[in-house]
């Protein structure tokens, strides 16, 4: 994903946003227009940024450590799939429990402070990464794998040197999928029970019925997700240049070239 196509379309979103305050005319409290919310942002700026680098803090701590655990806990699964066999099933029960059962059994264990936040950012960064490596890691073509046996490679040395490069464009496809449902993890247990954060800012304006609020800290939410995907392309680009996305312009015209040629 580009920059450029982030903010068309952060851009064709306020214009539908606005054009629809301006066709249904509907109660400030219901909906606030784009011009509120940005009067919002600009009556409390300190505010408002002081609870996004809480939030920021909490999302990026959480993105590190889910993700480091997925990449290792599918590594391991690959290495040892003695082991594997029994921890995997654990995982997949561990994925079936709601994000909102969890966050107020993690608040109560952890307290309302950023421990709790980011133990439930790292859980739901866990496992889409864990799943997309461990799948990559588990279709490598297995013709590769012979070929490599007869060349007198160990399972370590081919699943080091095979195997997690093959599967680097599964767990590349994993992060992207991650980055977006961190700030979710966040903001779900401020919501919860926090102290500061966006989400803490959410309830607490909602609470008081200041719309314009709840939207400003939605807004400024959107612009760190989006902030946050572009910031994994560039990371995965730069360290896994073959696993990054096509970009589908210059996809199109390469297509049409070889319908021209041929």
């Amino acid at each position: 994903m580009r920059a450029s196509h982030a903010v068309i379309g952060l851009v064709l979103l306020v214009a539908l946003w606005q054009a629809g305050v301006w066709l249904f005319t509907p109660p400030r409290y219901i909906l606030p227009s784009p011009i509120e919310v940005v009067s919002a942002f600009w009556r409390q700026p300190g505010f408002l940024l002081r609870n996004s680098a809480v939030t920021l803090t909490e999302i990026a701590l959480g993105l590190v450590i889910g993700g480091t655990f997925g990449i290792a806990t599918a590594f391991g699964v690959a290495a040892l799939p003695r082991l594997g066999r029994l921890v995997w099933p654990m995982v997949l029960v561990l994925q079936a429990f709601p994000v909102f059962v969890l966050a107020p059994i993690l608040v109560l264990w952890l307290g309302f402070g950023l421990a709790s936040k980011v133990a439930m950012t790292t859980i739901i960064i866990f496992f889409p990464v864990a799943s997309a490596f461990a799948d990559g890691l588990r279709r490598t073509d297995q013709e590769i794998l012979d070929a490599v046996s007869l060349e007198g490679a160990s399972h370590w040395q081919a699943l080091v040197a095979i195997r997690v490069p093959l599967a680097i464009p599964s767990l590349v496809s994993g992060l992207r999928v991650a980055a977006p449902l961190a700030p979710l993890g966040a903001v779900v247990g401020e919501w919860v029970g926090a102290s500061g954060g966006l989400g803490f800012v959410m309830v607490q304006a909602n609470a008081r019925m200041q719309t314009d609020t709840v939207f400003a800290a939605m807004v400024v939410l959107a612009i760190l997700t989006v902030a946050l995907r572009l910031l994994i392309d560039r990371l995965t680009a730069g360290l896994a240049p073959w696993a990054s996305e096509a970009d589908p312009a210059s996809s199109s015209s390469s297509a049409s070239r070889s319908s021209a040629q041929s």
